[in-house]
């Protein structure tokens, strides 16, 4: 079994590689990858992608390969809500409770492949995975470890008191002012997304990220399952 992870960032796919792909791997995939969304060749040109582009590279992977899984790891807010680029549940999910906001995004994201596919397609074989914030979100699951992880302990006590306020990394307040990595740059101006992001997620790990990070938990869960389908 194969996974193909659509992403929407040089650090999404740096994660997928080197955290999750190895997890995986151990579960049963034969070979994991991450694909960013769009053109990978403009590498600016990176989320906000309407759903029609991500929709044509999911199909076109998931008919290409009859024995893969394709998955997404993508910020709700980041994606479009309005016009051509809407993402199916994105407007409705603004209604809704925040704790169900990600979960019916991807209910939607999972309806709309299944209806472009027919009914000969297997729906176990797509699992996106919404996260309510960015990528930094992740990074609140274990404070302590981050802190040492970039050389800042002085910021670790914020950044709990953070994590504390809210109970869920997920559900940390995303505004321009109050994004997780917003909150980062706050305590720590030199902290830089690429470079320190990436090892500081490695060394938090993924058992600290899924005890926090519910919605997280219960995508990889599915994932670990349809690895040996």
């Amino acid at each position: 079994m194969r996974l193909l992870v659509h992403v929407e960032g040089e650090t999404e796919e740096t994660f997928v590689n080197n955290v999750l792909g190895p997890h995986l791997m151990e579960a049963g995939y034969t070979s994991v990858g991450a694909r960013l969304i769009g053109n990978a060749r403009q590498r600016i040109n990176r989320g906000g992608q309407s759903w029609q582009t991500v929709r044509k590279g999911i199909l076109n992977h998931l008919r290409r390969d009859r024995d893969a899984i394709s998955t997404t790891m993508v910020d709700y807010y980041g994606v479009p809500q309005y016009r051509s680029a809407q993402w199916p549940g994105r407007v409705a999910a603004a209604a809704q409770p925040l704790a169900e906001r990600a979960a019916n995004v991807q209910a939607a994201l999972a309806e709309d492949i299944r209806t472009a596919t027919g009914t000969t397609f297997d729906p176990s074989r797509f699992i996106p995975y919404v996260s309510m914030h960015e990528f930094e979100a992740l990074l609140f699951s274990d404070c302590e470890r981050f802190a040492q992880s970039i050389n800042a302990p002085h910021i670790r006590a914020e950044m709990q008191s953070v994590l504390d306020q809210f109970g869920d990394p997920e559900e940390i307040n995303d505004s321009q002012a109050t994004a997780p990595s917003k909150r980062i740059l706050g305590m720590f101006p030199r902290y830089d997304k690429v470079a320190m992001g990436t090892i500081a997620i490695q060394d938090i790990g993924l058992e600290s990220i899924r005890r926090q990070c519910r919605n997280f938990d219960c995508w990889l869960n599915r994932l670990e399952r349809a690895a040996n389908m």
